[in-house]
This record gives C-alpha cells, structure tokens and sequence, in this order.
C-alpha cells in the first residue's frame, strides 16, 4: 500500500504535468497566431514587391527596397522558425535565431549607415554570429 506522501508527490506531480500542458498549449496557440500575422505581412510585402515590379509603387531610393526585401526575409525567417518549433518537437534550433540575427543585423547597416562607428559595432555583431553559427555547425558534426 501506497503511504500518503507518495500519493500526494503523486498528486503534485500530476497538476505539473497538466500545468505544463495547459501553458505548452497557450504557447503553441500563440506561435500559430503568430505565425497567421506573419504570413499576412509576408503576403502584403509580396504585392509590394510585384506592384514594384510592375511600376505601379514609387520608391524613394534603392535602400527602401532593400530594407523590404530584408523585413520579408525576417518574416520568412520567422515562419520557418515557427514552422521548425513544430517539426523539431517543440523546440527551437539554435541556428535559426542566428538567421534572422544576421539578417537583422544587415537590415541595420543598410538602413542606419550614417554613424561609421555604428557600422562597425553592427559589423562586429554579425561576425560574433558568423562564429556562433560555425562552432555550433562544428559541435553538432562531431556529435554525427
């Protein structure tokens, strides 16, 4: 016969359990929804860019439309990032933050280029990543 403080570690142990699906559940509602808001900028950058292409949207300069294109990377980025979350069995890969971080930081340099010491922190930060990514990339090959 059980006694009562295995019962009750028991008890405890199973409102954990629902505890943390119900929270697991909030949060993949979120990145579904998420995911939805994503995929209709996605699709507002991607009239964008056929508008662009067919004369109908005048840009300021060619930096507008490479800050767009690096916002739609971002959003795909993102997408797949959540896209990843649920094939990888909630969890998200390491890799796919340092993307959309490169990315990011790209996004920066082209868009706030006035500042050189701004640059070149910017361009030190995609370095940091760059590395990052590398030994990430080595640790998991020697682990296959």
């Amino acid at each position: 016969m059980e006694s009562r403080k295995e019962k009750e570690k028991k008890q405890v142990k199973k409102q954990h359990l629902l505890l943390a699906n119900i929270l697991q559940q909030i949060l993949n509602i979120s990145l579904i929804l998420l995911a939805l808001m994503l995929s209709v900028l996605l699709c507002k950058e991607i009239i964008y860019f056929v508008g662009h292409a067919m004369e109908l949207h005048q840009i300021s300069s060619n930096y507008e439309l490479l800050e767009r294109i690096l916002v739609f990377f971002l959003y795909f980025e993102f997408i797949a990032l959540i896209v990843k979350y649920f094939q990888e069995s909630y969890h998200f890969p390491l890799r796919y933050f340092l993307y959309i971080g490169i990315t990011a930081m790209v996004r920066l340099i082209i868009v706030y280029h006035d500042n050189p010491l701004h640059t070149l922190l910017y361009t030190c930060a995609i370095l940091v990543l760059v590395i990052s990514y590398y030994i990430i990339s080595a640790a998991s090959s020697r682990k296959h």
